[in-house]
């Protein structure tokens, strides 16, 4: 990022001259194309590898282990259309004259990241708003910058604090999870050697194979939706699915796959290791492609509103991890919350990147359980369906119904959590944190 185009590159046309060979950076335009485009495409291998290799949990079970996460997560993101309709209402419309719908840029672009703001670009030039894609690109960016630098302060306040409890039993902690930690019988492995002895194939490329399965049924899945999108509301030029993205879509493309595998007695054939390995490269290529690739040149004209959205966004994220998430994820609170946070501060990769750092061995649980809860959580919010269709809603009735709405959306989901947190403490089998 830093010896891209927009901070080496704009040093150098200052004080040289845009003819300078490093006037762009030290990378080429080729490169930084290739790496824009590597999240998206790499977030729906590390989602489809999920499940792939391992038993798929009934609903009931995702619904237990999920249910506060997603409490929490839904949390996050209707207070940030909270905040930003009431800012709207009260400082950016009566003095800025921004249209109502500005009130939606703090949510596509914490919530939604690059990718969600690129896509409502349209959405926001339909309605009037082209600085919207602008405004939203570049509060993405502070989002995600923001989003790593906040969830590195704050696993230095936990660590300092006590708040990490995978740190407070750590030297008993790392024998009993590699005890606990999922291991191949030797049957499974004698089996996965003798159907493969003949394969003209390696075992890593079979493993791709699946993952890229996984992925393509959830591509099928979700030009399905698109379709019935278009030959039914869609006619009125009303679009919802566009704006889904596939990656969630992707974790039930691997669900599928590995149902199907199972039920024919031949889930024997994926290696939980290789699937592990594949997954981890693709997740760090994610991240590394995510942050390198931060644009530091989209901010506008409108800075001191953009500065005002920015700070309101940080300030409700920083403060509902701080205070609700302890209240609302009754074990693991930190590990599970920060992947939360992170999300709805940029993009996935963000949360995928502070958990890890938090919890590199998983011995939480969180990657399972933020997997559960993305399920529920994306096709709603966070570039799912309300996202797309706020913009158009806020136009059409005004920004007080829209904030009745969410937030009578945002206490439901609050009630629930601080509800479901103490009914999983008192059924809850091992101590849980508070």
């Amino acid at each position: 990022m830093l010896l891209g185009p927009g901070a080496l590159g704009a040093i150098v046309q200052a004080f040289t001259s845009p003819e300078s060979p490093l006037a762009n950076g030290i990378f080429p335009e080729t490169i930084r194309t290739v790496w824009s485009q590597s999240p998206s495409i790499f977030i729906n291998i590390v989602f489809a590898t999920i499940f792939l290799g391992q038993s798929v949990p009934g609903v009931r079970e995702i619904w237990r282990q999920a249910s506060p996460q997603m409490a929490f997560g839904q949390t996050l993101a209707w207070g940030q259309y909270v905040v930003g309709l009431i800012l709207t209402m009260a400082v950016l419309t009566p003095v800025f004259g921004l249209p109502s719908i500005a009130a939606c840029l703090i949510e596509v672009a914490f919530e939604g990241g690059h990718g969600t703001a690129a896509g409502m670009a349209e959405t926001f030039a339909q309605l009037d708003f082209a600085a919207g894609a602008d405004l939203s690109l570049a509060l993405a960016t502070v989002g995600l910058v923001s989003g790593v630098i906040a969830g590195t302060w704050l696993m230095d306040w936990a660590r300092r604090n006590g708040q990490i409890d995978i740190d407070r039993s750590l030297t008993e902690a790392v024998a009993e999870m590699e005890s606990d930690r999922p291991t191949e019988s030797l049957e499974v492995k004698a089996a996965r050697d003798n159907s493969l002895r003949d394969l003209p194939i390696d075992p890593l490329s079979l493993n791709f194979g699946f993952v890229g399965l996984a992925i393509a049924i959830g591509w099928l899945i979700l030009e399905a939706l698109r379709w019935f999108e278009a030959v039914t509301w869609g006619r009125t030029g009303f679009e919802i699915m566009s704006f889904v993205p596939l990656f969630p879509i992707a974790l039930i493309g691997g669900i599928i796959v590995q149902i199907i595998l199972m039920k024919t007695g031949r889930s024997y054939i994926v290696s939980r290791p290789l699937i592990d390995r594949i997954g981890g490269m693709a997740l760090d290529v994610t991240i590394v492609t995510a942050l390198t690739t931060i644009s530091l040149n989209t901010i506008g004209a409108n800075f001191v509103p953009f500065l005002i959205l920015s700070i309101a966004g940080i300030a409700w994220n920083v403060c509902a991890f701080r205070f609700l998430a302890p209240r609302m994820l009754p074990f693991y609170w930190f590990e599970r919350g920060i992947g939360d946070m992170g999300q709805s501060m940029g993009v996935t990769a963000t949360g995928l990147l502070l958990m890890r750092m938090v919890d590199p061995d998983n011995r939480s649980g969180a990657f399972e359980t933020f997997a559960y809860k993305q399920l529920f959580f994306e096709p709603i919010v966070g570039g799912g369906l309300f996202t797309a269709a706020a913009p158009p809603l806020i136009a059409k009735f005004g920004p007080l119904p829209i904030l009745l709405l969410t937030g009578g959306i945002l206490a439901a989901w609050l009630i629930f959590g601080f509800y479901n947190y103490k009914q999983l403490k008192k059924n809850a089998k091992l101590p849980l944190n508070v």
